[in-house]
């Protein structure tokens, strides 16, 4: 198996045109990367996200846009949940719809666990990181809890007011999102990416 290869630029393209994405991987990776720019900021089109997992979509949105020069950085995540056969998985986005709605994305989940005992569910995130000339370096990070109804907490974004954490009293919702960055399944990549890309 050959080394992973290091990132050695300045600047780093964010493969996603979710600001709230974008501003949650600047403060990881800051300590490494000079520039950042976001492929909204580019005026990259979104590719369509045909994969069937999370890695596979990762890698196309990363290739998508390290074509325009620059090493460029993907995430795909979402929400699996056990219990409606992973669902909704790579949909976690589709399921709050052209609006972004998550409150109705969470109600779709919390309705599909009607009557169910099994309320596990963990976050999913794959990392790929392209480079100009086609390569690629991809990990995937979990973080595991069970799904709390109703919602609770007024931060993070997504699903995060019902996820609540395995060993956790509060919910991604209600964590300072300084805590949650420590342990999210986000985190979890990164760490993952940085020791094997960054160090």
């Amino acid at each position: 198996m050959s080394a992973p290869r290091r990132f050695t630029g300045d600047t780093l393209v964010i493969a996603s045109h979710n600001k709230g994405k974008v501003r949650e991987i600047a403060d990881l990776l800051g300590p490494y990367v000079a520039t950042f720019t976001a492929a909204g900021e580019l005026g990259l089109p979104e590719p369509e996200e045909t994969g069937t997992t999370f890695i596979a979509n990762a890698e196309l949105k990363a290739k998508a846009a390290a074509a325009a020069g620059h090493v460029a950085l993907a995430d795909d995540s979402g929400l699996v949940v056990p219990a409606l056969n992973g669902d909704p998985g790579i949909y976690s986005a589709r399921w709050a719809g052209p609006a972004k709605d998550f409150a109705m994305a969470m109600r779709k989940v919390e309705d599909g666990l009607a009557g169910k005992a099994d309320r596990s569910a963990y976050f999913v995130c794959a990392l790929s990181l392209a480079w100009p000339d086609g390569h690629v370096e991809t990990v995937e990070g979990r973080c595991h809890g069970t799904l709390v109804w109703p919602p609770r907490g007024p931060h993070g974004f997504g699903y995060d007011p019902m996820f609540l954490p395995d060993a956790h009293e509060l919910t991604f919702g209600e964590m300072d999102p300084a805590r949650k960055h420590e342990m999210s399944h986000r985190a979890d990549a990164f760490r993952q990416l940085v020791e094997r890309c960054f160090r």
